[in-house]
């Protein structure tokens, strides 16, 4: 029988210097990274709705990719031997490959064929000159000038980018556009991939209001769900949104209840600091094994984070702050990694870039900040970047007009104009 996988307490125990009130991001990940497990389900879907999915297993190339000996170039196809030491070559033309059109003789001593970029080489070709290189062409022969090529050039071998049987895609793959075309182009017209995980998510709070309804004083509208639901769709989960839940015990316990019973992972907003009304903790605790943190890391201080029961269900539980860019950091550097391997993809880091800072930034040692930043071009082509305005972590609309988030790190203390900084686009990320 296999072991039994770690609990939250067996994971968080096994840590040196773990602090729920001041614990680094980089832990945080790890204690994250530790709890989850990929969904096991799989299914098989066509071509046209993999773009997304997760591949379930290494594709394996069902034939060569070239399938033949080709020609890299437009030019004309001979033998490397007839090339000569010395001075320039002539050879007779005697026909032409194209692509899709192979030429059925074999090409002798001598002899040359026009050939296009993809065709079949010609039986006794082992070498193509670009036509760029040639200036003496008649209809029957051309003339090679000396020294502008090497036997075996621009010839592309048959099983140069994919042998048989050989792995074309890995399991874990998140497939992109690219990834489809080489599906396509090895004849794969289905592939089996992990089922789509499940994501509930809903927002707490008295004072939140759905899109449609009036605000009365002290109230503010539901943003959270909605930027999480474009969150979760650019990951490809499937998502159960239930809406607002208010500020009552009972009320949220359902949710809790329901949302297990139909999902893999269940996201909240709000809740999970020390207000008087935050009753969203007392019942995390009540439901499973869940960690309530400080993380070191501005903005998105509190969160929540376990595993949740109800009966023989369970789901991955993130209680995120109530604060609007709080809840965009923290599911972009804590939980969608998380998603991700869930998904039963493989988790890259997203490129960090470096750039300037054209302004000083503040910061001190001890926590991770995430800046909202809009980099461009400076005067001489280097990269450079400056913050949008406020940092508030309810400034939502300095997150809308930021192009970039800046990365100052856990011991990283305060940033002199002009000193180097991380900085990851969102393009590709949002």
């Amino acid at each position: 029988m296999p072991p039994s996988p770690p609990t939250l307490s067996d994971i968080v125990n096994s840590l040196s210097h773990y602090d729920p009130d001041a614990i680094p991001v980089e832990q945080a990940k790890a204690v994250i990274q530790n709890l989850v497990s990929p969904v096991e389900s799989v299914e098989m879907i066509t071509l046209h709705h993999a773009l997304g999915r997760v591949l379930a297993g290494d594709v394996l190339s069902p034939l060569d990719v070239p399938g033949h000996d080709n020609s890299a170039m437009d030019g004309y196809a001979f033998r490397g031997a007839d090339i000569s030491s010395s001075a320039p070559t002539r050879l007779k033309i005697v026909g032409s490959a194209l692509a899709g059109q192979v030429f059925l003789g074999t090409v002798q001593t001598g002899e040359c064929v026009q050939i296009m970029t993809g065709a079949v080489m010609p039986k006794g070709c082992d070498t193509v000159i670009p036509q760029e290189s040639l200036q003496d062409i008649h209809a029957d022969y051309l003339t090679l000038p000396h020294g502008v090529v090497r036997t075996g050039d621009n010839r592309r071998l048959k099983g140069e980018d994919l042998l048989k049987g050989s792995v074309a895609i890995k399991k874990g793959t998140l497939l992109r556009p690219v990834e489809l075309g080489l599906l396509a182009s090895l004849g794969m017209a289905e592939v089996t991939v992990k089922r789509k995980l499940r994501v509930a998510i809903f927002s707490t709070g008295d004072e939140l209001v759905s899109l449609g309804e009036p605000l009365s004083p002290g109230n503010v509208y539901d943003s959270n769900r909605y930027t999480l639901m474009g969150m979760l769709s650019r990951l490809g989960c499937d998502i159960l949104d239930m809406g607002i839940v208010r500020d009552d015990p009972a009320l949220l316990q359902t949710a809790f209840r329901d949302a297990c019973e139909n999902a893999d992972a269940i996201i909240t907003s709000g809740g999970v600091s020390v207000g008087a009304a935050d009753f969203t903790k007392q019942v995390m605790a009540t439901l499973g094994d869940v960690a309530f943190w400080k993380i070191g890391m501005r903005p998105g201080r509190p969160m929540a984070f376990g595993k949740i029961h109800n009966q023989d269900k369970s789901a991955i539980l993130f209680g995120l702050p109530g604060n609007p860019v709080a809840v965009m950091v923290t599911f972009y550097f804590l939980v969608r990694d998380a998603l991700l391997s869930m998904m039963g993809a493989t988790p890259s880091p997203v490129p960090l870039i470096r750039a300037k800072a054209l302004f000083p930034i503040p910061k001190k040692a001890g926590r991770t900040e995430y800046q909202r930043g809009i980099a461009t071009r400076g005067e001489n082509g280097e990269l450079v970047v400056r913050l949008t305005g406020s940092q508030g972590s309810g400034v939502l609309r300095s997150m809308s007009e930021a192009n970039c988030m800046i990365i100052l790190p856990h011991e990283q203390s305060a940033i002199a104009k002009g000193e180097d900084v991380d900085i990851i686009l969102f393009d590709g990320l949002i």
